[in-house]
C-alpha cells in the first residue's frame, strides 16, 4: 500500500501539513479537494499560504485518486490556479 511520502510532490513540509490536516493516509487524500485544504491550512496555522501550496495540494491529489504523477512536478498544476485567480475563483481565506 501506498503511503503519503511515497506520492511525487510530498516532501517533509507538506508530509507535516498533512498531518495537521488529519489526513494519514493516500485513500483519505483522494477525497480532499485543493481548494478546500487550501483553505483549512490557513485556518489551522491562521497565515497565508503560498499559494504553490495549492498546486502541490491538487498534484498529489490527482496522484492518489490513481492519475500519473505531475510530469515534471507540482508546478505543472500553476497554470490551472492562475486560470482560477483570473476568473476569481481562487483567494485567500485570511
Amino acid at each position: 500500500m501506498k503511503k503519503l511520502i511515497d506520492l511525487k510532490n510530498v516532501g517533509k513540509a507538506t508530509l507535516k501539513d498533512l498531518h495537521l490536516l488529519r489526513i494519514n493516509t493516500v485513500e483519505e487524500l483522494s477525497k480532499q479537494d485543493p481548494t478546500d485544504l487550501f483553505h483549512k491550512l490557513e485556518k489551522l496555522t491562521k497565515s497565508r499560504q503560498d499559494p504553490c501550496v495549492w498546486d502541490v495540494f491538487a498534484a498529489i491529489i490527482h496522484e492518489a485518486k490513481g492519475g500519473e504523477p505531475a510530469g515534471g512536478g507540482w508546478w505543472k498544476w500553476t497554470r490551472k490556479r492562475k486560470e482560477m485567480q483570473k476568473k476569481g475563483q481562487f483567494h485567500h481565506f485570511l
